[in-house]
C-alpha cells in the first residue's frame, strides 16, 4: 500500500449521502495536483492529509489515488493555515479574515483559536460578538472532527460525523461507546446496518441485548416498508435471527422483554400472535374507533326523504343517475361514513358531484381532499370546487424526525360538516389515522377510490380492509358509461381487471408493440418519447409519462431516467448541473420528491421542474410552490421522466408508456398493469413481449398484507 501526503486544494465531488468524495491534493514538495477518490466524508479545503492507498487508472478520468485510509494533520505552513481558515468551515472566517488572522498570529493562528480565542479581538474587524461566534464554531468543528476520527478508527465513514454530532453534541462519543444502536432510532440517515457495523468494531457481542432489540425493531421497520401493519411473531423471530445470525431463542427472549416493557404491541387472533410497532398499533386502533364513531353519529337530514331530495336535484341539474349512483347519493345523506369505489368510466366523478351538490343543498359545509397534489388537482377540476392535499387539509406545519405535525387534530378539528376524500386506495393507515382524528363527531366522511388499484406504498390496506369488514356502507360502481369507441383505454382497463387480454388492434389509443429484448425496448421508449409522440403534438415533459414495474435492470426506472434525460434534456456547457445520488440533476429536469418533507411543504410523489442550479443549491418549481434544496438534501429528489407504477397513483397523464419485459416478471401482476393503464387519458403504449403481458394478466395473486383493521371494525375479540 502506497503513502501520499499533501494539502487539500479543492473538493471536486461529494455524494449527497457524504459516503464518497473526489478531491484535488497538492502533494508535499510536488508540483501540480493529483485526484484522490475515496469512500469517506469530504476533507476540509486547506487540510493537510496523510493518505494510504493505491494508484489506479480510470478509463475516463485518468490517473487517480484510491484512498483506503486517511489521517488528518493540522496544517503547518502559513499558506496551509490560511487556506484551512478560508475554506468557510468556521463561521465568521472568510478569505479576508483568514488572511488577517495569519498575518497577525502567524503559525500560532490555530493554537490561538483553540487555546486563547479571547485574543481574536486583536485582529482588525473582529469584535467581541464575532470572536464568540468564531470560538463556538471552531470548538464545534474540533468536537465533530473528534467524532469523525473515532468513526474512521472503527471502520465507519466519517461522513456520518456531522449527523451524529448534530444529534448528541459533545456527548456523541459517549453515546457511540455506550449504545451505538441508538443511532439507528435517533439519527436520520443512519440505519441499523451502520449502527451494527460501529457496534461490531467496538467489540459488542453478537447477542448483546441492545443488538437484539435493535434487530427486532429493524425487522419490524422492514415489515412496515413492505406494507404490513403487523407481523406474525414466528415470522418476526425468524427474520430477526436470520438478520443477526443468532439463535431464535435469544431473539424470542428479547422480544418477550420488549413486549413487557411496552416497546412493542401484540394482538392474538385465532391462535396467531401478531406483533406491531407502537405507532402502527395505535394508528390502526384509531382508524377503527373513529370510523365506527363517525358512522354512528351522523346528523340526520331531510326528514328521511332521501329519495325525494335526490329526485329534486336530478330535475334541477338535468342529470340522470344510474341505480348505483343514486344509491350512493342517497346513502351520503343517510350515513355518517360512505365508501364509493369503482373503476374508470363507471361514473365516480358524476356521483361525487351529485353527492357534493345534494349535501350543499342541505346546508352542509364541505371540504375536499386527496392524498397527493396531483390527485387533489384532478378532484378540483372534476367538481369545480377547491380541493387540497390531506396534508394541507390537516395544516401540516413541519415534522420532527420524520413524524408529521398537524395543526388540525381532535383538539382543533376540521371546520366542516362533510369531508370527501378521493384516491383513498393511496392512503396508508398512519395518514388515515391523522385524518380521522381531525374529523369532528357528527361530520360525514365520504371515501372515494378504486379498490382494484395497487394498495398504498405505506403500511396497511385501508380501503380494502374497510370494504372487507362489511361494517361501513359501500357502493361499488360497475356499469361502464363511456362507449368503447370513445375510450379504448377504459374498455381495456376493465378487460385487464378481469384477466382478459386488452384489444390492441382496434384503436391507436391503445397499442402493444412487440419487442424481444430489454435493450431494444428501452431504446424504443426513448425514440417514442423524443420523436414520434412529440411529432404528434405531445409535450415530452408534461404530457408523456413512462411507467415501469421495477427500479432496476435495462427497462427499470433508474436506467430509463438516465436515457430519457440524455435524450430530452442533454448536457450543455451553459446549462447548470449538479451531481446528486447516482444521478445528475440539470436545469430543466423533471424531478419527483421521494419522501415527505413537512418543513418544506412537499410530499412523496410531488412532481416539479428544476428551475435553477446555483452554488450547490437546487431550486425546484412545483405546481403550488418553489422549493430550494441544499446539496445534502438532494437525495430527496429523483429524476421523473420515468417512475414506478406505485408512484404514479392518483395521477393522470395524456400518454402512458410502459415496458413489459421478462426481466420484470417478479413484479408483473394484474393490479399493477391495471393501475398503470388507468393513469392514461388519451393513449397507452405498451412495449415488450407477449409472454410478459400474459404473465401480468394471469398473475392475480396480490401479496397478503398483515393488518387487523377489518377485524377491529367488526369488533372481533382482539387482546
Amino acid at each position: 500500500m502506497e503513502q501520499l501526503e499533501g494539502v487539500v486544494e479543492n473538493i471536486t465531488y461529494q455524494s449527497a449521502d457524504g459516503g464518497f468524495v473526489v478531491f484535488k491534493l497538492q502533494p508535499a514538495g510536488g508540483r501540480g495536483t493529483v485526484a484522490v477518490v475515496g469512500h469517506t466524508g469530504a476533507p476540509l479545503v486547506g487540510e493537510q492529509l496523510e493518505l494510504a492507498g493505491e494508484w489506479v487508472e480510470h478509463a475516463r478520468f485518468g490517473r487517480q489515488f484510491k484512498m483506503v485510509s486517511c489521517k488528518r494533520v493540522a496544517p503547518s505552513t502559513l499558506k496551509g493555515i490560511e487556506r484551512f481558515l478560508a475554506s468557510g468551515v468556521i463561521r465568521g472566517i472568510g478569505p479576508s479574515t483568514a488572511a488577517r488572522l495569519v498575518k497577525h498570529f502567524g503559525l500560532q493562528a490555530l493554537e490561538v483559536l483553540e487555546q486563547a480565542p479571547h485574543r481574536l479581538v486583536e485582529v482588525e474587524g473582529i469584535g467581541t460578538k464575532k470572536a464568540a461566534m468564531i470560538r463556538e464554531s471552531y470548538a464545534a468543528q474540533a468536537e465533530m472532527r473528534e467524532v469523525m476520527l473515532f468513526l474512521e478508527l472503527h471502520g465507519v465513514t466519517g461522513a456520518y460525523a456531522a449527523k451524529i454530532y448534530a444529534n448528541y453534541g459533545s456527548f456523541a462519543i459517549d453515546v457511540l461507546q455506550e449504545n451505538p444502536y441508538r443511532l439507528a432510532e435517533e439519527v436520520a440517515g443512519i440505519g441499523f446496518r451502520t449502527a451494527d457495523q460501529i457496534a461490531t468494531s467496538l467489540g459488542l457481542d453478537r447477542n448483546h441485548p441492545g443488538r437484539l432489540a435493535a434487530g427486532i425493531q429493524y425487522a419490524l421497520l422492514q415489515t412496515a416498508q413492505a406494507g404490513h401493519s403487523c407481523v406474525p411473531e414466528d415470522m418476526l423471530v425468524a427474520e430477526t435471527a436470520k438478520l443477526l445470525s443468532v439463535d431464535r431463542a435469544e431473539v424470542a427472549e428479547q422480544l418477550t422483554l420488549m413486549l413487557k416493557q411496552g416497546q412493542l404491541f401484540v394482538e392474538d387472533l385465532h391462535g396467531m400472535t401478531l406483533i406491531y410497532p407502537r405507532y402502527l398499533y395505535y394508528a390502526e386502533k384509531r382508524v377503527a374507533e373513529r370510523l365506527i364513531a363517525l358512522r354512528d353519529h351522523a346528523r340526520q337530514v331531510g326528514g328521511g326523504d332521501f329519495d325525494g331530495i335526490v329526485a329534486r336535484w336530478e330535475e334541477q341539474s338535468g342529470v340522470r343517475l344510474a341505480e348505483a349512483q343514486r344509491q350512493a347519493v342517497e346513502w351520503s345523506l343517510a350515513h355518517g361514513v360512505l365508501v364509493l369505489t369503482g373503476g374508470p368510466g363507471t361514473g365516480k366523478t358524476v356521483t361525487v358531484k351529485g353527492i357534493l351538490e345534494v349535501l350543499e343543498g342541505q346546508g352542509f359545509k364541505i371540504l375536499l381532499g386527496a392524498p397527493t397534489g396531483r390527485a387533489a388537482k384532478r378532484l378540483s377540476e372534476a367538481t369545480g370546487r377547491e380541493a387540497v392535499t390531506v396534508h394541507r387539509l390537516l395544516e401540516s406545519t413541519g415534522g420532527v424526525e420524520g413524524v408529521p405535525v398537524f395543526l388540525r387534530d381532535e383538539e382543533n378539528p376540521l371546520d366542516a360538516d362533510v369531508v370527501i376524500v378521493d384516491e383513498v386506495s393511496m392512503m396508508d393507515v398512519s395518514l388515515m389515522a391523522y385524518f380521522l382524528q381531525a374529523v369532528l363527531d357528527g361530520c360525514r366522511v365520504v371515501l372515494v377510490g378504486d379498490v382494484d388499484q395497487l394498495p398504498a406504498v405505506g403500511p396497511g390496506s385501508v380501503l380494502k380492509d374497510i370494504i372487507r369488514s362489511e361494517t361501513v356502507p359501500v357502493v361499488r360502481l360497475t356499469e361502464v358509461f363511456r362507449q368503447a369507441g370513445e375510450s379504448m383505454i377504459v374498455l381495456n382497463a376493465h378487460r385487464i381487471n378481469r384477466g382478459a387480454a386488452p384489444d390492441c388492434q382496434s384503436s391507436p389509443d391503445f397499442q402493444f408493440r412487440e419487442i424481444a429484448g430489454s435493450e431494444q425496448a428501452s431504446q424504443a421508449i426513448v425514440a417514442l418519447c423524443r420523436d414520434e409522440l412529440t411529432r404528434q403534438g405531445f409535450d415530452c415533459f408534461r404530457d408523456i409519462q413512462v411507467l415501469s414495474p421495477m427500479h432496476r435492470l435495462e427497462c427499470g426506472v433508474e436506467n430509463l431516467n438516465k436515457l430519457l434525460q440524455a435524450a430530452l434534456n442533454p448536457a450543455e456547457e451553459e446549462k447548470p448541473a449538479i451531481l446528486g445520488v447516482n444521478q445528475v440533476l440539470r436545469e430543466g429536469d423533471k424531478v419527483m420528491q421521494v419522501r415527505n418533507n413537512y418543513n418544506k411543504g412537499v410530499f412523496n410523489g410531488d412532481i416539479g421542474f428544476i428551475a435553477g442550479v446555483d452554488d450547490g443549491q437546487v431550486t425546484v418549481r412545483f405546481p403550488d410552490n418553489e422549493v430550494s434544496y441544499e446539496r445534502k438534501e438532494l437525495d430527496e429528489l429523483h429524476l421523473a421522466y420515468a417512475m414506478s407504477v406505485h408512484k404514479s397513483q392518483g395521477s393522470e397523464y395524456p400518454v402512458v408508456v410502459m415496458p413489459l419485459v421478462p426481466g420484470h416478471h417478479i413484479m408483473l401482476q394484474r393490479n399493477l398493469l391495471y393501475t398503470a393503464v388507468t393513469r392514461a387519458k388519451v393513449m397507452v403504449v405498451l412495449l415488450g413481449t407477449r409472454a410478459a403481458l400474459n404473465t401480468a394478466l394471469s398473475n392475480d395473486r396480490t401479496r397478503r398484507r398483515y393488518s387487523l383493521l377489518a377485524e377491529r371494525l367488526r369488533g372481533e375479540g382482539l387482546c
